[in-house]
């Protein structure tokens, strides 16, 4: 069952989906134009966009990501996305992140 709304920065939401013993999901919702600053953890992530269009960069290679498109980012993997539409995406964290609950 999904969980409160969280906002993260201006024009970014973020809401747990799933919240399971060795995975997480989150809905992120963000804004066109918003951005989300480089950065790393030690959870894999798999984001999966629903809605809009993100570009994704991955250890300094830009992914154009659409409806329906996903990524695999590894632990510890510099990582920055940006909003080109208002965007939807769902990420799957593993193991979950405890900084989110």
């Amino acid at each position: 069952m999904a969980q409160n709304l969280v906002h993260v920065a201006p024009g970014i939401t973020r809401q747990i989906v799933i919240d399971g013993e060795k995975l997480m999901q989150v809905r992120f919702t963000i804004q066109a134009g918003s951005k989300i600053p480089s950065h790393f953890h030690p959870h894999e992530q798999v984001p999966l966009v629903l809605q809009g269009r993100l570009l994704f960069v991955l250890e300094g290679k830009e992914h154009s990501l659409g409806p329906g498109d996903s990524l695999l980012c590894l632990a510890n993997q510099a990582h920055s996305a940006v909003a080109l539409e208002d965007t939807i995406v769902v990420d799957t964290f593993s193991p979950p992140r405890e900084d989110f609950r």
